[in-house]
């Protein structure tokens, strides 16, 4: 995982994560109950119930997890029921998040669901997850109407 902690350039690290191919994907007709661990790029199309930890996550518009996710980017277009701790996070205007979010780097797109807690580190710091001196704290409900 290992980007927690260390300067980086948004820019440079999701043009590096977008060029990296989709290792794991889990198809829309798939159901899964339990905690889920890998290692580079993947997708889900389907519906996870457990924890998810690992590197580059993309959830599509099918997708739909229900519990913590913790990774190093995060990209969310589904629906997600639980709290994200992540260096990088992009809620698409399709998406739906109900939890708690920690993330170094925060982009939401217009018509994004958010409802929750949202810890996002300064432009100037580098995200350390659990340190909520160093971050802003904020409860945001935005809403697709």
């Amino acid at each position: 995982m290992g980007i927690f902690g260390k300067t980086m350039n948004v820019a440079q690290e999701m043009k590096k994560v977008d060029g990296e191919a989709i290792a794991s994907i889990i198809d829309k007709n798939m159901t899964l109950t339990g905690e889920v661990l890998f290692q580079g790029k993947a997708r889900i199309d389907g519906t996870i119930t457990g924890d998810i930890n690992g590197e580059h996550l993309i959830l599509s518009e099918t997708g739909k997890v229900i519990g913590d996710i913790t990774v190093s980017s995060f990209n969310c277009y589904g629906s997600l029921e639980g709290n994200i701790k992540t260096n990088m996070l992009i809620a698409r205007k399709s998406c739906s998040i109900q939890g708690k979010l920690e993330a170094g780097n925060l982009t939401v797109e217009p018509g994004a669901c958010i409802q929750g807690e949202i810890l996002a580190a300064t432009p100037t710091q580098v995200f350390n997850p659990g340190e909520a001196d160093d971050a802003i704290a904020a409860t945001l409900i935005t809403s697709s109407e």
